[in-house]
């Protein structure tokens, strides 16, 4: 398997298939990079280089003990942009990843930098505090604790089921295949990358990371996200953008990639061809 070893020690696997203009995939928690199937399929077909990486502790990266923080996933993220040379990039984040893309541009990306997306992505703070009043009250994110230290394994199966895709909703038919393919990648990884990871992408702030970024960025969000409330992280953040759009899916749930993959595919090509 492709891997490049960062300075502290661990292995990040990476998937690099294609040429042309390379676009890099960050996912969310606690999957790996095979989130992205469907975005890298249409790519690869529409001309593009794709890549994508599993974060330290998740999918085939290694079950390190450390490191598991925005700080670390922006190097890891840099580490393998700088391996393969990338340049020009376009970074698409989902959920953590979304975190990721802006804490690895504000930091690392200086002008390797094309174009950034973020989807469904936890910025700028997830957590309540007195600053961030609109934010999920932490005890919501000690439950995810309690899910991943006790009863990981069921714990993925009911996020998948449910928040995650939206198919605890009226109406809406779930897909036991996007369901155990969810479960799958979680339990690729490491429970304690992903235990550590709760506080990452619930408490870091990215506020001023998000400032920093002045490439085109657009911002992806549905309107029935019940693990990133829209109105605490996707309408905060085009307000802290340079050079920011917000595009809203009426209805769409935190797994939009995966459930409207067509809408979303076709959205982001638009905007990776625009001069914008």
């Amino acid at each position: 398997m492709p891997t490049i070893t960062t300075p502290d020690g661990v292995e990040i696997f990476y998937k690099d298939w294609g040429s042309g203009q390379p676009i890099m995939f960050h996912h969310g928690w606690p999957l790996s990079s095979d989130d992205w199937d469907a975005q890298l399929q249409f790519f690869l077909q529409h001309g593009y280089r794709v890549i994508a990486h599993d974060r330290r502790g998740h999918g085939r990266s290694t079950q390190t003990s450390e490191g598991h923080d925005m700080d670390h996933y922006a190097a890891d993220a840099a580490a393998v942009v700088q391996h393969l040379d990338l340049r020009d990039v376009i970074h698409v984040g989902h959920s953590t990843g979304g975190g990721e893309v802006a804490r690895y541009i504000a930091r690392h990306g200086g002008d390797r930098v094309a174009k950034a997306v973020l989807i469904s992505a936890v910025t700028p703070l997830m957590v309540k505090t007195d600053a961030n009043p609109g934010g999920t009250p932490i005890e919501v994110f000690d439950g995810f604790r309690d899910g991943v230290a006790n009863n990981r394994s069921q714990f993925y199966l009911d996020v998948a089921s449910g928040p995650f895709y939206g198919y605890n909703r009226p109406g809406v038919e779930a897909s036991r295949g996007v369901i155990w393919n969810w479960w799958r990648q979680g339990m690729m990884g490491g429970a304690k990358a992903h235990y550590d990871g709760i506080k990452a992408f619930s408490e870091t702030d990215l506020t001023d990371d998000l400032r920093a970024i002045t490439v085109p960025t657009l911002v992806m969000h549905g309107d029935d996200d019940q693990v990133v409330p829209i109105a605490d992280s996707a309408e905060l953040t085009i307000r802290l953008l340079q050079n920011g759009k917000l595009k809203v899916y009426p209805g769409y749930s935190h797994g939009m990639c995966t459930t409207h993959a067509d809408v979303i595919n076709a959205d982001l090509l638009e905007f990776i061809r625009s001069e914008s």
